[in-house]
């Protein structure tokens, strides 16, 4: 059941890279296009844009690591659920001994 979580983390891992590649190279100055322009402007937009790519890269590590964190948290619990149910269905001697199903 991990290898399934890990195969989807990565496949959605893989294709943020991708949407962000794509918005990078969307922000990017074209140098022909930009040559009527004034630097300033240039320079203000690509401030801009770099600042949104940062700002789109940190939320989108925000949550990755909040998605496994949940899903760590939810293998603990699970573990502690089963280590439950397997002390509840444990065999105890004493009690078999103290009814006389065993000698």
């Amino acid at each position: 059941m991990t290898e399934i979580s890990r195969s989807r983390s990565l496949r959605f891992l893989l294709f943020f890279a991708s949407v962000s590649i794509q918005f990078i190279s969307g922000i990017s100055d074209d140098s022909t296009s930009s040559k009527n322009s004034s630097k300033t402007k240039s320079n203000a937009s690509s401030n801009t844009g770099t600042k949104v790519v940062l700002i789109l890269l940190g939320l989108a590590a925000l949550g990755l690591i909040s998605f496994l964190l949940f899903k760590f948290w939810q293998k603990k619990k699970r573990d502690e659920q089963y280590a439950r149910l397997l002390k509840l269905f444990e065999e105890d001697d004493e009690l078999e001994v103290e009814l006389g199903l065993r000698d």
